[in-house]
């Protein structure tokens, strides 16, 4: 079985003391068009990572110059799952996680920036 994380040495009284840090996943979804693949990840992935949900649920315009109300500034996580909808918000997460050298796997688009990992759906 394949885990998702890494073993580190924890220093301590004893030196036999191993810890699990667990990968840290950010799943970004608009009106709920993650929900199967986090009920997947949450049913199937209990204990091997820590999985944050963030929602974009407001009704949005054709198009979005400024994304910068829906989407955070920065991030600290070690994969990013894109779900939302609309491509002005996907290009500025991929551009932004791409910025931080945090990989971004969105299943099904086509991207202009390269970092995204799209693979077909």
């Amino acid at each position: 079985m394949l885990k998702c994380g890494r073993i580190e040495e924890v220093a301590g009284s004893d030196n036999h003391l191993t810890e699990t840090v667990r990968q840290k996943i950010i799943v970004f979804q608009q009106n709920g068009s993650g929900e199967k693949k986090i009920q997947g990840l949450t049913r199937y992935g209990v204990g091997l990572f820590d999985l944050h949900v963030m929602s974009i649920d407001a009704p949005l315009p054709a198009v979005l110059d400024e994304t910068e109300e829906y989407l955070p500034t920065s991030l600290e996580a070690d994969l990013v799952l894109d779900f939302l909808v609309h491509p002005d918000l996907s290009h500025d997460l991929a551009r932004l996680c791409e910025a931080l050298n945090i990989p971004i796997v969105a299943s099904g688009k086509k991207h202009r920036v390269k970092w995204a990992v799209t693979p077909p759906t």
